[in-house]
């Protein structure tokens, strides 16, 4: 065995504190450890809003963030993914009801390009074209939100309710609704994979 590889084995692993982004007042997620800081870079971490915020009635829901930077004994993170848990979802499911989805895929002020998937359950069971009805208003108002502000201001509004919030203002006109929620808000790219996929576009 060389003396490189004997030296590499016994170089030992530094635990990193990981941080949430600022937008979440760079809570501290815990810890991961890595024997090279660059081991540690696109690592994610699954959390709860209420373990940021100290609230366990936020526990449904959670947050996954991606480790993007590394210092010398700390990691921060970029926002990933915020979703409701299956069983706080399956909890507002009632029977003679409806629960009515969409799925919509926006691009932020700043070029961010975010999946979001918003429900609504009636207090009673729509017929089609209310459904229909209130999922196009789902759709308009988060492709609004979506193009009104950037990928921070959007997210925002998800975590804070005040996305399902505005759906349920407008929704309930169309029947009577008993929650709107925002199930999943996904980033799917970043403006540097959204500018280089218009590039290949253009080339092809």
């Amino acid at each position: 065995m060389s003396e490189r590889s004997v030296s590499r084995q016994k170089q030992e692993k530094r635990w990193y504190t990981v941080f949430a982004p600022e937008q979440f007042d760079r809570a501290e997620l815990g810890e991961t450890p890595a024997d090279e800081p660059e081991k540690v870079i696109d690592r994610t971490v699954e959390t709860t809003l209420g373990d940021i915020r100290d609230d366990a009635s936020e526990n449904n829901t959670k947050l996954t963030f991606r480790i993007s930077d590394v210092g010398s004994d700390a990691a921060y993170t970029d926002f990933e993914k915020h979703e409701l848990t299956r069983d706080y979802v399956r909890s507002l499911v009632r029977r003679g009801a409806s629960k009515i989805e969409a799925y919509v895929t926006v691009l932020t002020t700043d070029d961010y390009r975010v999946q979001i998937q918003p429900v609504a359950f009636t207090t009673k069971k729509a017929d089609r074209s209310q459904e229909e009805a209130i999922r196009r208003i789902m759709i308009d108002l988060v492709e609004e939100a979506g193009t009104e502000r950037t990928f921070e201001e959007l997210i925002d509004s998800v975590v804070e309710g005040r996305l399902s919030s505005a759906i349920y203002g407008e929704a309930k006109e169309v029947y009577p609704l008993r929650r709107v929620e925002v199930v999943k808000a996904t980033l799917d790219a970043s403006p540097e994979e959204v500018a280089a996929e218009e590039e290949t576009a253009v080339d092809v």
